[in-house]
């Protein structure tokens, strides 16, 4: 697998892009599987309480400190970080605390390491927790000929592992740079997000030969309006408040898993909260013992 190193960019600009081309040709390299004959229409899903009831970032770390990976302090600096970062906060500083956090528990580690990881707390926390109607959709895209990305701020690693395990084409995910097959705890870009996200997908639109206008994409979040803005054929998941306003206002497709839990605070707590929820558990726990 050929991986892409770091250029030491210093305008937001040229991190932006150096985000989307490592993404797209990072999931250009790492898909493997036979293209369908529908070679211009793709749908793409993000994963974080679209496809996933949750924080994917969240659960490899909860597993990472049940298997004494991670300190209960990283874990709970962690959690408090990305909830921020989850809320939508634009805040550079708060961003910027987002992905060093992120990237503190796999800084140091092995490659292959953190895919064996991956591999059994995919299967352990989150196999059970898809949204079933999510995956209904990836797999009609999949039935209809149509290449399925997931494009998620998660590391790329960890979401190649649930785009593989549910039969989907790849993914464009956060890409963290290693060299000599260990962690450097640095990015290739930045965190993929936000107008990132866009222009990942418009970069691997580009390299795969698609017609935006005749693809598809999901998303809960309002952040992910720059994503769904390219497609013919957006759709909001999930949604929170804003992101649902904006659907109806443009007149895309809407569609809520949630059952009645569709306010603003209970969407959160099925997966920003969790992230806080759960670090203060095992906080908790730690001290029971």
């Amino acid at each position: 697998m050929a991986w892409l190193r770091s250029r030491r960019n210093r305008t937001g600009a040229a991190e932006t892009g150096a985000a989307a081309d490592a993404a797209a040709s990072t999931a250009e390299a790492i898909a493997g599987i036979e293209l369908p004959s529908d070679t211009r229409a793709a749908a793409f899903f993000d994963l974080d309480n679209t496809l996933l009831r949750g924080a994917s970032l969240f659960y490899l770390a909860r597993g990472m400190h049940a298997r004494d990976l991670l300190r209960t302090s990283d874990i709970l600096r962690f959690g408090s970080q990305q909830l921020q970062f989850m809320l939508g906060s634009e805040d550079p500083d708060h961003i910027h605390e987002a992905r060093a956090a992120a990237l503190t528990f796999i800084a140091g580690r092995s490659v292959d390491e953190l895919s064996e990881v991956g591999e059994e707390i995919f299967e352990e926390r989150m196999a059970d927790k898809i949204w079933p109607g999510t995956q209904a959709i990836a797999q009609l895209h999949i039935d209809q000929g149509q290449r399925v990305w997931l494009v998620t701020a998660a590391p790329v690693e960890v979401a190649t592992i649930i785009a593989r395990r549910l039969g989907l084409t790849g993914a464009l995910g956060t890409v963290a740079e290693h060299v000599d097959g260990h962690y450097t705890g640095r990015l290739v870009g930045d965190l993929l997000h936000g107008e990132d996200k866009a222009a990942a997908v418009r970069s691997l639109a580009t390299r795969e030969g698609l017609d935006l206008a005749r693809c598809s994409a999901y998303s809960d979040s309002a952040n992910d309006i720059p994503m769904l803005s390219l497609v013919g054929f957006p759709c909001a998941v999930n949604p929170d408040r804003k992101l649902r306003r904006h659907a109806r206002k443009h007149g895309w497709r809407i569609r809520d898993y949630r059952g009645r839990r569709r306010n603003t605070t209970l969407g959160i707590a099925a997966g920003t909260g969790a992230v806080a929820g759960a670090a203060v558990g095992i906080a908790a726990a730690r001290k029971r013992r």
